[in-house]
C-alpha cells in the first residue's frame, strides 16, 4: 500500500510538472520577416541621411546577430556617412558639429584611422583659425578699451575741445595725451582762429612730453574758420 501511494504521488508530480512546462510561452525569437524589414528601414535611414536614428537600428541589429557579417558593410557605410557629413558641415564653417560626426566615424571606424586623418587635420585648422580671430577680436576690445578718447581701429578719431572751461580742457588734454603716446598718433589741430593753435598745441606738447620725454609728436596746423576747436588723432601704421 506504502509503494502504490508513493507511486502515485510521485506520477501527481511528474504530470504537474508536465503541464508547467507546457504552459511556459516559447522564447521569442525574430522571425525572418522582421530581420528583414529591419534592414530596410536601416537602409532607408542610411539612404534619408538619417545617420543617428540609423545608428540606433544598426545596434539592434549587431546585439541580436553579433556574428553577422553582412552588417559590417552597413557600419561601414554608417562611418562614411557621418564622414561625408563632417566634410559638408566644415565646408560651412560649422566645426563643432564637423567634429561630432567625425567622432563618430571613428567611433564606427576604429581600425581605419587613416580614412578620418584628412577631416582631421581640416578640423585642426579650422579650430586654430577660429581661435586666432577670436584672440584677435579679443586684443582689439581689450585696446578699445584701454583707449581713452581714441578707436583704435579706426583710421583717425576726431575730437572736439571744450575750450570754454578750461578744468575740462586739461583733463580731455590728459586723456588725448595718454592716446597719443600709447598708440602713436599723429595729431592734427584745427581751429577756427590762428591764435588758438599755440596754446593748444602747447597744452597737448607738455603732456605727451612728461609721458614720454623721447616721443617724437608730429603736430598739423589747420585754421578751418568754420570748424570749432578739435584735434584729429591718427595711429601710425606699423
Amino acid at each position: 500500500m506504502k509503494l502504490f501511494a508513493s507511486r502515485y504521488l510521485l506520477l501527481a508530480a511528474f504530470s504537474l510538472l508536465l503541464g508547467a512546462c507546457q504552459s511556459t510561452p516559447p522564447a521569442a525569437t525574430e522571425t525572418p520577416d522582421a530581420r528583414a524589414a529591419a534592414v530596410a528601414q536601416l537602409e532607408q535611414n542610411l539612404a534619408s541621411s538619417e545617420l543617428a536614428t540609423a545608428e540606433d537600428q544598426l545596434a539592434a541589429l549587431q546585439a541580436q546577430s553579433p556574428n553577422d557579417p553582412t552588417l559590417v558593410q552597413y557600419q561601414r557605410q554608417l562611418a562614411e556617412a557621418y564622414l561625408q557629413r563632417s566634410q559638408i558641415v566644415l565646408q560651412k564653417g560649422d566645426v563643432n558639429a564637423a567634429a561630432t560626426a567625425l567622432s563618430r566615424a571613428r567611433a564606427l571606424m576604429p581600425k581605419a584611422p587613416a580614412l578620418t586623418g584628412g577631416v582631421n587635420n581640416a578640423i585642426v585648422n579650422a579650430r586654430k583659425a577660429e581661435l586666432d580671430k577670436a584672440e584677435a577680436a579679443l586684443m582689439a576690445a581689450e585696446a578699445k578699451a584701454q583707449a581713452k578718447v581714441i578707436d583704435p581701429s579706426a583710421p583717425s578719431t576726431t575730437v572736439a575741445l571744450n575750450v570754454t572751461d578750461i578744468a575740462k580742457l586739461r583733463r580731455q588734454m590728459d586723456a588725448i595725451a595718454a592716446d597719443v603716446v600709447n598708440y602713436q598718433c599723429d595729431v592734427s589741430i584745427q581751429a577756427p582762429r590762428t591764435e588758438d593753435y599755440p596754446w593748444l598745441a602747447t597744452l597737448l606738447t607738455k603732456r605727451v612730453k612728461k609721458l614720454d620725454s623721447d616721443f617724437e609728436l608730429n603736430l598739423e596746423k589747420q585754421i578751418l574758420r568754420n570748424v570749432p576747436a578739435q584735434m584729429v588723432l591718427s595711429p601710425r601704421k606699423p
